[in-house]
């Protein structure tokens, strides 16, 4: 089952990542694509995936805090392939704003996307990851979950708590065959951050990773070098974090 697209042949696993349209959603299905992954590439803006599908990913348009859009694209996953062994959360909604300006609705909203998003996606995946030899689940989290940054409330609040959501499910589903790790980037030169953003790491003297360098992490972490390896957060900023 090898697709078009793919730098070698299929390795016999199957993986789907969400907000795979750009940045580093896109960079991961790439990464996974060349190591020999059928990958099914998610994302809310179906035009978005021409570049997921041109190597060789099945694209499918969903809404990650949509629970019928989440039974939807595992089914067609299934039916495509007749497997699944890896899911990455990879997709989310950075908002800066003053606490004091901050809605409840977009509030709510950033916490539907970067968290119960997640949670839906592991939840419909459950069965079919029982199922495989070589399971494992990436969340991508972030610096913000941990250490709390100014402006960023609805943001930091909703990536402490998928890392909440990471180690629970680590310690629930460890015994049952499935791997689930965390992802902390810092910034990553994406379209998540605004120019003016870009600007002012800059101008700070911040280090601003590529796409390509969490894709890496990612792989290692779904790989079979990894099998010792859940419940873990791997910090990806370039050493900013411990420089703070």
């Amino acid at each position: 089952m090898t697709s078009k697209g793919s730098a070698r042949g299929w390795n016999g696993r199957v993986a789907l990542v969400t907000g795979a349209a750009r940045g580093q959603g896109l960079a991961i299905t790439r990464r996974l694509r060349s190591d020999g992954f059928e990958v099914v590439a998610c994302d809310l803006d179906p035009k978005g995936l021409a570049e997921a599908s041109e190597v060789g990913a099945l694209v499918v348009a969903m809404d990650v805090s949509n629970e019928a859009d989440w039974s939807s694209a595992i089914a067609a996953t299934v039916e495509r392939y007749g497997q699944l062994d890896v899911l990455v959360n990879n997709a989310g909604i950075l908002r800066r704003v003053a606490v004091d300006e901050e809605s409840s609705e977009q509030f709510r909203n950033t916490w539907e996307v970067n968290c119960l998003g997640p949670f839906l996606g592991i939840q419909a995946a459950l069965p079919h990851l029982l199922q495989s030899t070589s399971a494992a689940i990436v969340n991508t989290c972030s610096t913000s979950a941990l250490k709390g940054f100014p402006l960023h409330a609805s943001y930091c609040a909703s990536k402490w708590a998928l890392r909440g959501l990471t180690q629970a499910l680590a310690a629930e589903l460890g015994p049952r065959g499935i791997r689930v790790n965390a992802i902390m980037p810092g910034p990553i030169e994406t379209q998540m951050l605004s120019p003016e953003a870009v600007r002012r790491l800059r101008e700070t003297g911040s280090k601003l990773g590529r796409p390509e360098d969490a894709a890496a992490l990612v792989s290692f972490l779904v790989s079979a070098e990894a099998t010792f390896v859940s419940g873990a957060e791997f910090v990806v900023d370039g050493g900013q974090m411990a420089s703070r």
